[in-house]
């Protein structure tokens, strides 16, 4: 009977101590096999221009900082260069000469912050956050996110540069709104990151597609369509035509995908396939479209697909910087 009783203590106490053990935060386990196997940290974004905005996120992933600096940071180059013509500072205005610019960030906390429709400042990026944590809303538009942003202390400055003026006024003398893949319809750095601690974060920027009608909205301010994070699983952010992006959800989509056990090229391969389904039932031409999708999982494992070719991807982890031009849809 002794036996008996000395069995069941042992027995409880070893279940005791497994359910405890799977409350120790993740950093008392960082010697853990299954965390030796995670690519970490790690970061990618769309576009070429997302090597140099990687560089600015890497400063902080490799000195052990927070994925949510590090995607803000590394955004903030595009945004605030006036040659890049699709985001921020430099951007293509929309019709009425306005440039008007559109980001969401999301943490690993599933806190979030968006800003659309915003004029005057270099940076929406930061201004989304700062709605993210200093207001009880998740999106401010027009207007109402100008007037935020100044109360923040963010500066107002004139954005349209001279370069874009110009194309701007030459466009006007057709007005024809016809924009061309891979260059007008691309608009965006979306970037997601993984640090060192294992948690996730995203940030998705854009002046929005050149030449739009005022007031128009894509998917990048939209969480679950140009960006979604979910820590337990993964994060995809998306660039291209932003109508097609919202019709699915399609960042929302890439990562329950992964959440079924997808890999992030899986993921990002059905999503656009589900676009290629809706855009041929809609007997609209798949060549006027051009989507992207980046992905990554919670082991730090990636992947990237797009309607047609043409769009490239950044990554930078411990193994350095490169630039890959990914697989699509259309041969």
């Amino acid at each position: 009977m002794s036996n008996r009783r000395n069995f069941i203590k042992t027995a409880t106490a070893g279940s005791v101590g497994l359910a405890l053990s799977s409350f120790i935060p993740k950093e008392a386990n960082e010697d853990s096999f299954e965390n030796k196997m995670v690519n970490k940290p790690i970061v990618l974004s769309t576009w070429n221009f997302g090597v140099q905005a990687n560089g600015a996120a890497w400063e902080i992933l490799k000195n052990n900082g927070r994925a949510l600096d590090a995607v803000e940071a590394g955004v903030k180059i595009p945004e605030g260069d006036p040659n890049e013509r699709s985001v921020g500072y430099g951007g293509r205005p929309d019709r009425d000469g306005r440039v008007t610019l559109d980001a969401c960030i999301m943490d690993e906390f599933s806190n979030i912050g968006s800003v659309a429709c915003l004029e005057h400042i270099k940076h929406p990026i930061s201004v989304a956050r700062a709605v993210m944590e200093k207001t009880p809303h998740v999106m401010l538009v027009g207007d109402g996110a100008l007037q935020f942003a100044l109360s923040q202390g963010f500066k107002k400055e004139n954005l349209l540069v001279e370069a874009s003026k110009k194309e701007w006024k030459e466009w006007l003398k057709t007005s024809q709104y016809k924009p061309i893949a891979n260059i007008e319809n691309h608009d965006t750095i979306g970037m997601i990151a993984l640090d060192s601690f294992g948690n996730l974060s995203g940030a998705c920027t854009t002046s929005g597609m050149a030449y739009k009608m005022h007031g128009r909205v894509g998917d990048s301010p939209i969480i679950g369509a140009g960006l979604y994070v979910d820590n337990e699983i993964g994060a995809a952010t998306a660039t291209g035509h932003g109508e097609e992006v919202i019709r699915i959800t399609g960042c929302h989509l890439v990562v329950e995908l992964m959440r079924q056990g997808k890999s992030p090229q899986t993921a990002c391969e059905e999503a656009v396939a589900r676009i290629v389904k809706l855009t041929n039932n809609r007997n609209k031409n798949l060549k006027d479209i051009q989507v992207g999708f980046i992905a990554l999982n919670k082991k730090g494992e990636y992947g990237a697909y797009c309607i047609q070719g043409g769009f490239n991807y950044a990554v930078n982890d411990s193994s350095g910087s490169k630039l890959i031009d990914s697989d699509f849809f259309v041969k």
